[in-house]
């Protein structure tokens, strides 16, 4: 299997804009954390995170994506379930998540978008964010209007786990990593 120097490469020769790369990481600080919690291998987990959407930025059609940075995994010798769980994230791919890798991917995707975007709005970013302040901002569906709500509830429950649980391990994973996202407290 590729290393994660080798993932990071990758990642970086096919994802140029720095809100899509923004993006993956925050998903990798949540697949890191979940990896963590679930004692699972680390550094499997972090590169699904940070390869879910390789293949975006050239190939955003659910005609494309995430298929085609999958056949380029593949190709590379990324392993199966890894792949599966990338495919299975795109919920339009019809790929069922069936391990725990693909069901956390799945959770983490759309939450970790959100949890951003609440940063955002917040002077400390990341900093003293509480699980109620997502739960809140969650209910104004103008707010994030892209980040689909119901991929949020469906992910934790996929999880087992409640989803004010699911927001404190996500804002844990993200808060060990606010400097690589951007989101430290504004000064």
């Amino acid at each position: 299997m590729p290393t994660y120097d080798e993932s990071i490469k990758l990642f970086h020769e096919w994802t140029l804009s720095d809100s899509l790369r923004r993006h993956a990481y925050a998903v990798e600080a949540g697949m890191r954390e979940y990896a963590l919690i679930f004692s699972e291998d680390e550094e499997l987990w972090r590169m699904t995170g940070l390869l879910h959407d390789m293949d975006y930025e050239r190939h955003p059609t659910p005609e494309e994506h995430p298929i085609t940075g999958v056949r380029e995994l593949e190709r590379l010798g990324y392993p199966e379930i890894m792949r599966t769980a990338i495919m299975g994230h795109a919920s339009y791919s019809n790929v069922p998540r069936e391990t725990r890798l693909a069901k956390t991917l799945f959770a983490v995707d759309e939450l970790a978008g959100f949890i951003t975007a609440v940063a955002y709005v917040r002077p400390t970013r990341l900093e003293g964010m509480k699980p109620k302040s997502v739960t809140r901002k969650l209910k104004h569906l103008q707010f994030a209007a892209a980040i689909n709500r119901e991929d949020v509830r469906v992910g934790a429950e996929e999880l087992g786990i409640e989803l004010s649980d699911h927001i404190a391990n996500m804002i844990a994973g993200m808060q060990k990593d606010a400097t690589r996202l951007g989101l430290i407290a504004s000064e």
